[in-house]
């Protein structure tokens, strides 16, 4: 695929949400209803191709430093009347428009789980305290936070979906659920969700059977409290070993449940397919995989893959694949601006996180579709993802008729060695970053 059909790919995703604009303003019937020089087709395409610069800035470079690009007074007047779901439609259009790419695994597509976390200055007038206020270390002023749930294929590199929630009501758990619930499924193939720690619960895994899907979750050990620090497992480091479980949502010794371990879940915990006091059983099948990290450590997965096709040594690479959206966050943030805001009110910075996510996708979308050299090298390369994400907004800021940037020749001279070999200690404390700003006003 060439850069201009990716190109056109976005444009018609944009073209589709600006045509029932109505659908998507403060104030319907008004909003959007008078020919200006930001009507809503090129405010979303400025939002998408907006870098770290002043709006100012943002503004002349986009109209090619013409003496008609719109003031910043003007454009947050506009923005201001559309809401951010007109960006994430956006984003569902030209992500479900650009092709899978090539699976690790035929047959099977590679979803990775996470979440994020963004900060943004913002006063009571703005951002409601008890919602998006956060406080980090000793500081008392503190600042107002978004949490960004996010699905990333890993064969691709694109992000699939995400939701947004604000930090005070983040639920990692209710989002998983809710994104697999309405995630879509290649034809011909299954999802593998893969999640951390922070996904393993017996609620996450039924919502992806019942989506007739896999999981594969990362879990505590088995000697440590947590969803299978209670089985009965072979005594040895290592093992490969199949779970049937009973769910109950009642205590009560009339509930039969055969051979399989009896789980009980309290009135507390979440679980979709149990009224609490039921007197019925919800069965959940799994693998128990426990490997060797290094001579003091083990990590254990929990998975409903099939053994037959992946075994153990198979398990842990998909789940090592999972890193891929933990460096994608950084990426998005320090390299795409997701740090770098232009606004104090959550709907505007709304609009800000989805137009980055696009930017990510479409960058994404080129290195997937730029053909590289092989030749005698000592390493395997790949495109410079920094070098790229410029390029890549360049391009989106040209107009039909001043397409003259080949972005794919660009991206297979900018070149980065591909070095598995290189191994670094995580980061043992997270260290927290301010927001940079570029506000005209309070907007």
């Amino acid at each position: 695929m060439t850069h201009t059909k990716i190109k056109n790919l976005l444009a018609s995703a944009i073209s589709s949400v600006s045509s029932s604009v109505s659908d998507y303003v403060l104030n319907p019937g008004k909003d959007f209803s008078r020919n200006r020089k930001l009507p809503a087709d090129k405010l979303i395409s400025f939002l998408i191709a907006e870098g770290s610069s002043t709006t100012k800035n943002e503004l002349l470079d986009f109209f090619g430093m013409s003496g008609q690009s719109p003031t910043s007074s003007a454009f947050f007047q506009q923005r201001s009347k559309l809401k951010s779901e007109a960006l994430k439609n956006v984003f569902d259009a030209f992500t479900g428009a650009v092709p899978a790419g090539t699976a690790t695994f035929p047959g099977f597509r590679l979803i990775a789980a996470d979440g994020s976390t963004v900060s943004y200055f913002s006063t009571d007038k703005y951002s409601r305290p008890e919602e998006y206020f956060t406080s980090p270390g000793k500081s008392f002023k503190g600042v107002y936070s978004i949490h960004i749930n996010a699905f990333q294929d890993l064969d691709s590199h694109l992000y699939t979906d995400a939701l947004l929630q604000p930090v005070h009501h983040k639920d990692e758990f209710r989002a998983f659920c809710t994104i697999v619930d309405r995630h879509p499924v290649t034809h011909g193939s299954k999802n593998i969700y893969i999640g951390d720690r922070g996904y393993c619960s017996y609620n996450n895994m039924a919502h992806v059977i019942e989506n007739k899907q896999y999981f594969l979750f990362r879990s505590k050990d088995v000697d440590k409290k947590g969803l299978v620090g209670n089985f009965d497992f072979p005594n040895k480091d290592t093992f490969d070993v199949p779970v049937n479980v009973a769910l109950v949502r009642r205590q009560s010794s009339k509930i039969v449940c055969g051979d399989a371990y009896r789980r009980f879940i309290d009135s507390a915990a979440s679980f979709d397919y149990l009224e609490y006091g039921s007197d019925s059983t919800y069965p959940i099948s799994f693998r128990v995989v426990r490997f060797r990290l290094s001579d003091d450590s083990y990590e254990c997965l929990v998975t409903n893959l099939p053994a037959d096709k992946f075994p153990s040594k198979l398990i842990k690479e998909i789940y090592h694949a999972r890193w891929g959206i933990e460096s994608s966050f950084r990426k998005l943030k320090y390299t795409i601006g997701l740090s770098n805001f232009h606004s104090y009110k959550p709907n505007l910075i709304k609009q800000e996180i989805w137009a980055r996510l696009i930017a990510y996708n479409f960058t994404e979308a080129m290195i997937n579709n730029t053909m590289l050299k092989k030749g005698k090298r000592k390493h395997s390369y790949k495109v410079n993802f920094s070098v790229a994400a410029h390029i890549c907004r360049a391009f989106l800021r040209l107009s039909a008729e001043e397409d003259q940037i080949n972005v794919m020749v660009l991206l297979a001279r900018e070149l980065i060695p591909i070095r598995e070999e290189r191994k670094y200690d995580r980061l043992q404390t997270a260290h927290f970053r301010k927001p940079r700003y570029f506000i005209y006003r309070a907007a």
